[in-house]
Formats: structure tokens, C-alpha cells, sequence
């Protein structure tokens, strides 16, 4: 299910997972009782950004909301490893202030 950053503000939100997809490429979701949702720009397309603090710019109007980093290794894969159906995510806190720092403090 996908909404808007405009949508978001008015629903009641776990927390924000910023997925770091590749190298270079960060997809935002809200976790809600509704379930996982993708956040979405005004055109319907997703809340990618190429680095962190750009998401960070994009996400800054949702104050007060836990925020997560999710990266996820392709080491078991290029290793062999890949038969074993596991979840390697790391999971990284964002805390709280972490939206209203400067850009220059990152």
C-alpha cells in the first residue's frame, strides 16, 4: 500500500524505515497498524533519495517519529551461503533529533 508524506501526517505511525537499497539508494516505509506502507511522492512514485541526508531533508516534516536504518548484506550469497533461508537485515537507530540536525553536523 503506498501514501503520500501528506497522508502520513495525518495517520497514526509506528516508526520510519529508511531501506538502504543499493550503494547509494535509500527508499523510505512507514510501519503502521495497517501494515508496512511505502511512502510516495506527490506523483505516486517512490521516496527515493541517493543519500541519507537527502532522505533526511525529504522526512523532516515527520517530527517525534522512531526512525530506522535497514541495511541489508549480500555476503552470505557471494560466499555460498545463499541455500540457508536467513535475514541478515542490520537495523540501525536513527535518534530521536536526528531530522533536525543541520546537514553540516552529519
Amino acid at each position: 500500500m503506498k501514501v503520500t508524506l501528506k497522508e502520513l501526517k495525518s495517520r497514526s505511525i509506528d516508526r520510519v524505515v529508511i531501506e538502504s537499497v543499493d550503494l547509494s539508494l535509500y527508499i523510505a516505509h512507514a510501519d503502521s497498524a495497517e501494515g508496512r506502507l511505502l511512502i510516495v511522492d506527490g506523483d505516486g512514485k517512490p521516496l527515493k533519495t541517493k543519500n541519507l541526508l537527502d532522505m533526511k531533508s525529504a522526512l523532516s516534516s515527520l517530527r517525534g517519529v522512531d526512525m530506522v536504518l535497514v541495511q541489508r548484506s549480500a555476503y552470505d550469497e557471494m560466499v555460498g551461503q545463499s541455500y540457508i533461508p536467513t535475514d541478515n537485515a542490520m537495523e540501525i537507530s536513527l535518534a530521536p533529533g536526528f531530522e533536525t540536525l543541520p546537514s553540516w553536523e552529519h
